[in-house]
């Protein structure tokens, strides 16, 4: 696989998708948690979200529980929770591993695109992101201390240099 168009993923309600639909346009892939230090980042997410959409950027949210127990609920639950906290209007998918032997392939081909620090492939914590350009192909990874606000540049980068 040599870009996200060839995945698919079941959306917060259940419905499958495949990333096709997301051709052309920038996409930050996320990670999310309902009780993590980091969820704070919803705001800025959806601002993010808010600001860029219409130029082409597109956020897609996979809660994951596998950092600290910090996404227990279901995808109704998470889905409630981001809808009523954060008014979040950005794509949320359904739960997801993306570490270990049931990790989502579609975040093992991101790791493997995207190494972190040293050359890891593993995600360290909730909140990492994941910029792809309109390619398709991934641009790079950042970690869950990188805030959203922090990745404007780079956005705007891959939304100029891709228009």
């Amino acid at each position: 696989m040599t870009d996200i168009y060839q995945f698919h993923a079941k959306t917060i309600d259940g419905a499958p998708v495949q990333l096709d639909r997301y051709r052309g346009r920038v996409v930050l892939i996320v990670n999310v948690a309902s009780h993590c230090v980091f969820t704070k980042q919803y705001d800025a997410l959806q601002e993010l979200h808010r600001r860029y959409s219409e130029r082409g950027l597109s956020i897609l949210g996979f809660p994951c529980n596998q950092f600290g127990n910090q996404e227990p609920g279901t995808n109704e639950e998470v889905k409630s929770f981001c809808e009523l906290n954060y008014k979040v209007g950005f794509d949320l998918f359904a739960k997801v591993d993306v570490n270990g032997p049931k990790a989502d392939p579609l975040f093992q081909f991101l790791k493997s695109q995207a190494p972190g620090l040293l050359g890891s492939e593993a995600i360290k914590w909730n909140f990492t992101k994941f910029l792809v350009g309109r390619s398709g192909k991934v641009i790079r990874r950042y970690s869950s201390m990188t805030t959203p606000k922090q990745l404007e540049s780079d956005i705007e980068s891959a939304l100029y240099e891709n228009a």
